[in-house]
């Protein structure tokens, strides 16, 4: 992926500090890095789409964070309640083309901003602060029939999926999902290449503050130990979140797991693509 040339001036501030902290030390240098790979890129303003103007706006507090949200009801509800997840560094009025078909099957519709986005508060998210936010949105709002989640918010929306109670009852849709945590984290270090010292230091970090190793922030796990109908839809040429990570779920063969593969829409354009919403809907309506 091409970086303008700011991108590539802060890539080179960020290496070089962090290379002179690494000389002193190299947990301090990681624990710096972590906080970059959890800092999502500073965003533009957004006009609010019309149909988030007609939603009832919602707040909870997940650790700590003020997090908010919009929730729309149905003219002919149907009883079951679907939340959407957005991805890294993006917000809750980019998915505003499925909640008017949604709502039109009856559905409730909830969205919130990811800690760290939005209108919500933080500075920083990563797979498990996002996670207990939905948990949190559960006990407050649910039970939600359905997750859809793009990117970290399929991530964080599996990791979250088997947790839930009856979850087999349940469906979780993944659009171009965060499949592998390490690739993402292979992926930063090939974008700020620092000594192996700090590299090494990564997974100590992150099983300090999660609790769990790397491997399990992995959507290709969830998938293979829950039995719940899945939609995953991913795209061959997704750069970010690469379909090789997919390639080994496909051979298995999941009963439980139904795959949409497309190619050229990318990782971003997928969610945005018509043909994507209908199918997620589809999905959702089908007993």
């Amino acid at each position: 992926m091409k970086m303008k040339l700011t991108q590539r001036l802060l890539v080179r501030y960020h290496l070089a500090k962090l290379k002179a902290i690494g000389l002193v030390s190299s947990r301090r240098a990681a624990e710096k890095a972590f906080e970059l790979f959890c800092t999502p890129f500073p965003s533009r303003g957004y006009k609010t789409p019309p149909v988030f103007q007609k939603a009832e706006k919602l707040s909870f507090t997940s650790e700590k964070l003020h997090i908010r949200g919009f929730r729309w009801q149905a003219d002919h509800p149907n009883g079951k309640k679907i939340l959407i997840l957005h991805g890294y560094s993006s917000n809750a009025y980019k998915f505003e083309r499925y909640v008017s078909p949604l709502l039109k099957e009856g559905f409730a519709v909830y969205i919130f901003n990811a800690p760290a986005h939005g209108s919500s508060d933080g500075k920083q998210i990563n797979a498990a602060v996002y996670r207990n936010m939905v948990l949190e949105a559960e006990k407050l709002y649910g039970p939600f029939y359905g997750l859809i989640g793009h990117s970290l918010g399929g991530l964080a929306g599996a990791l979250a999926f088997e947790k839930l109670p009856d979850n087999d009852l349940r469906k979780l849709v993944l659009i171009a999902p965060a499949t592998e945590t390490q690739t993402a984290i292979s992926n930063f270090f090939m974008l700020l290449p620092l000594d192996q010292k700090i590299r090494d230091e990564f997974p100590v970090i992150i099983k300090k503050i999660s609790g769990q190793d790397v491997p399990y922030f992995s959507t290709s796990r969830v998938v293979q130990h829950i039995t719940a109908p899945v939609l995953w839809i991913h795209d061959k040429q997704d750069t970010v979140c690469p379909y090789k990570d997919v390639k080994p779920l496909l051979k298995m063969k999941l009963p439980n797991v139904e795959f949409i593969i497309t190619d050229g829409l990318g990782h971003n354009n997928i969610y945005k693509e018509s043909s994507t919403c209908k199918a997620v809907i589809q999905f959702l309506i089908t007993d």
